[in-house]
């Protein structure tokens, strides 16, 4: 499922850069709990958020996207 395969690339790619879940929710100014949640793969997000996300990990969304 998509959901879960882009939260697993959101996850890695946050971790890649040192941050914890905490840390980077609190910098795109997302609820900590939502963000796991995306992360887990458990939210149907839309595009505004993936947006933030791709944003705070300082890529494009094509980037976070590819090869999903």
């Amino acid at each position: 499922m998509i959901t879960v395969e882009l939260g697993k690339k959101i996850k890695q790619l946050r971790m890649k850069k040192g941050l914890s879940q905490e840390k980077f929710a609190l910098e795109i100014g997302m609820d900590r709990t939502y963000f796991a949640s995306v992360e887990a793969g458990k939210r149907n997000i839309s595009i505004c958020n993936i947006k933030k996300i791709a944003d705070g990990l300082e890529i494009s969304l094509s980037e976070l996207f590819e090869g999903l």
